[in-house]
């Protein structure tokens, strides 16, 4: 799953500028989700239309013994997902996904059917395609939304994610960009290949690099924070931190940066001082400096990798090209 690149600039924006970021992931999600609703219903027509005479096996041909699923589809169209069938199997091969659908599929439809004897209730789902209406019992209505719900599910969990890795390296460039700080002190060219999607460097006049770490967590979520200690991080940037997170890492010699907070972007600034890495105050305005850096950082086009290639680029280049900004305000 990827994220585009207009996203993670307006994600980028809004924490910059104190803004609560989180609803450009909803509307991200809302239209991929209805996206999928809309094919799913279709593929749902098609293959209830192919199958008038079967029962309700027409679901489980069609939307769990298929050759053309992948192992991911089958555990959504069962009402699993990937990750609790990881956990109960340790394994995700198609086969050990096929047969943990197939028995979460018949458990389900067993207590679908248990249910709807119970209560005197009659639901009916009409899908009409092509001018052509398909008409779902109570019983499959229950499949297809549960399939719904949980596909909802998976699509909440993998964005939310995607974004967050996304951001990270282009978030820290941003910060740098914006206190014009010289290439040469964030160029991760120096990095070894094994660590350039895992972690962003700040380097000192000494080549010494101190890991950076992003997290964008709600606020008061220790678990989010641990993993600058178990990364042994220099520095923590995050959207919102509780008064707790602040004094650990103060008492860590962690430096942090709040940025839902009035300016809190700002307080970068005692990063670099105190790592002693040259930069220049910021003191113009922030959506004026944005325009022309997050340009020159990402593209809109959907970002396959989480590196930011202007920053993060191989080059070859002597100490004076090195001292170059990344985009010059003046």
């Amino acid at each position: 799953m990827t994220v585009t690149g207009v996203v993670i600039k307006n994600i980028i924006r809004k924490l910059l500028t104190g803004q609560d970021y989180r609803s450009e992931i909803v509307t991200l999600l809302d239209a991929e989700f209805l996206q999928y609703v809309v094919d799913f219903f279709k593929r749902v027509a098609c293959a209830k239309l192919d199958n008038q005479d079967v029962t309700i096996d027409w679901y489980k041909k069609e939307f769990l013994c298929s050759d053309s699923l992948t192992k991911e589809e089958i555990a959504v169209h069962s009402g699993l997902n990937m990750k609790t069938i990881s956990n109960m199997y340790n394994s995700t091969r198609k086969k050990i996904v096929l047969e943990a659908s197939l028995k979460h599929y018949e458990a389900l439809y067993d207590a679908i059917i248990s249910l709807t004897e119970q209560d005197d209730l009659d639901v009916t789902l009409t899908i009409k395609f092509r001018d052509v209406s398909v008409d779902l019992n109570i019983n499959e209505s229950l499949i297809v939304i549960n399939t719904l719900a949980v596909k909802r599910s998976a699509l909440r969990g993998g964005l939310w994610s995607t974004a967050g890795k996304q951001v990270e390296k282009p978030l820290v460039a941003t910060l740098c960009a914006l206190f014009r700080v010289p290439q040469k002190y964030y160029d991760q060219g120096k990095l070894p290949e094994s660590q350039r999607e895992s972690d962003f460097y700040l380097f000192d006049d000494t080549g010494e690099g101190f890991p950076c770490e992003v997290k964008l967590m709600g606020k008061g979520n220790p678990e989010s924070a641990d993993a600058v200690y178990a990364r042994d991080s220099r520095v923590l940037v995050a959207n919102t931190l509780s008064d707790l997170n602040k004094e650990q890492m103060d008492s860590n010699n962690i430096l942090w940066v709040e940025l839902q907070t009035e300016n809190g972007y700002k307080r970068f600034e005692e990063v670099l001082k105190t790592l002693s890495i040259p930069y220049k105050p910021f003191t113009g305005d922030i959506q004026d400096a944005l325009n022309k850096i997050l340009p020159v950082i990402l593209s809109d086009d959907v970002q396959e990798s989480v590196t930011p290639e202007a920053v993060l680029r191989e080059r070859e280049q002597d100490d004076d090209s090195g001292s170059q900004l990344l985009v010059e305000f003046e």
